[in-house]
């Protein structure tokens, strides 16, 4: 274990002897801190934290900090969960929850560049980026290998679908479906996140078959029961449109329009 003479990790915190602690970091007792993990300098793990393994933690970040809510207690608190393979940049804010028993959760392999925040209670994917200081309120779902530009504010309890690319000084009011591109002051659908999609090894059938269930939601006048419902008798064998169908089913805020 590599433990700068600044560093303090408090007596009750559980960390693996391959970590590194650099200057000035905090370690809280009840944390616990997984192989191959680097926390860098002025950094701060709070006690609620569980990370996992090779995340590398930038100067300044604070992970697993009290929630941003008016009627927080300490005795409502929950565990800030992390996976592997995350990178925390400079500056970077999680809040561990308070109203779930799992806490807040973030996936594996996500990339969240400075400032970025997370707040209590979200749950997060996997292979997701959160560029310079992306905003998730409270609550908030985002699924796997989507990007979210800087400066988006995502509204709490809203959803981002999988593969879905925000435009930077987007305001996220509603659930931003899988596979498409929002930009906007209330970000509206764009059109789809085609290069994201070629680049995660989507065939052109497959982005058509996309197009078409999008064309199908927005374009026909049907009601949203009826296209749905055409969307599953047209494209029954499509994983995509099955995913972009049950997504819009279980949504609890509704899903962005269409520009």
């Amino acid at each position: 274990m590599s433990i700068h003479p600044t560093a303090i990790v408090e007596d009750g915190a559980q960390v693996h002897p391959s970590v590194s602690v650099g200057p000035y970091s905090i370690v809280e007792s009840g944390a616990e801190i997984g192989e191959g993990c680097v926390i860098e300098s002025c950094a701060r793990i709070y006690g609620h934290t569980r990370m996992g393994s090779h995340n590398r933690v930038c100067h300044g970040a604070t992970l697993g900090s009290e929630p941003q809510d008016l009627g927080y207690t300490p005795d409502r608190a929950r565990p800030l969960t992390i996976g592997d393979h995350n990178h925390f940049k400079e500056g970077v804010n999680i809040s561990h929850g308070i109203k779930h028993d799992q806490g807040t959760v973030i996936g594996s392999h996500n990339y969240w560049m400075a400032y970025s925040h997370a707040g209590h209670d979200c749950t997060v994917g996997d292979h997701n980026i959160f560029a310079n200081t992306a905003t998730l309120a409270g609550h908030c779902v985002v699924a796997d290998r989507a990007f979210l530009s800087g400066q988006v504010a995502v509204h709490q309890f809203c959803r981002i679908g999988a593969y879905a690319l925000v435009a930077g000084v987007s305001g996220v009011p509603q659930d931003v479906p899988p596979y498409v591109m929002a930009d906007g002051h209330r970000a509206r659908i764009v059109g789809l996140n085609t290069i994201g999609l070629r680049r995660n090894g989507f065939s052109q059938e497959q982005r058509n078959t996309i197009k078409s269930v999008y064309r199908i939601l927005f374009r026909t006048g049907l009601r949203l029961a009826d296209a749905l419902l055409k969307i599953e008798e047209t494209f029954p064998e499509s994983a995509e449109a099955a995913e972009i169908v049950q997504f819009v089913q279980s949504s609890q805020r509704g899903i962005i329009s269409f520009s």
